[in-house]
Formats: C-alpha cells, structure tokens, sequence
C-alpha cells in the first residue's frame, strides 16, 4: 500500500478533531493515523473496507492452482 504523506495524522489530533479525519477520507479515500511518528491506524470508507475483503473468484483460483502445483506430491501423498 503506498502511503500519501498528505493523509498522516497524529493519534492527538484525530483524537481531538475525528471530523477532520472523516472529511480528509471523504476527500482523499484514506487516511493513516499515526501513534508514536509510527503508522498505526488506517481509516477507510466502510464501502471500500467490504471491497478490500472479497477477493475474485480469479485470484483465489490462480493462488489455488500455484499451491496445488507447489505442493503436488504432498496432495497426492494425501489422497491415498
């Protein structure tokens, strides 16, 4: 994930003015909140959480068949 320098905030100040940090996704789609001048939160859109989450029917066929091939001897240990 690459991180916009524009959308750091410290843990203070989203603490002290959380509707500057709800406007700030609004307008950039992110914002990282930052504990310790280390990132540590990542606020998004609920909308774009629920995307984030489902992956496509390709890329878990794609990463199933990788794993099959990688491990194929194992599989076939398994189905005997």
């Amino acid at each position: 994930m690459t991180i916009n320098t524009d959308n750091l905030v410290s843990i203070t100040e989203a603490n002290r003015n959380f509707s500057r940090v709800a406007r700030m996704v609004d307008e950039k789609g992110s914002v990282v909140i930052l504990k310790n001048n280390t990132p540590r939160y990542l606020v998004i859109e609920f909308n774009n959480a629920e995307k984030e989450q489902v992956a496509d029917d390709e890329d878990v066929m794609s990463i199933s068949k990788r794993l099959i091939a990688k491990n194929r001897k194992a599989y076939e240990e398994l189905a005997k």
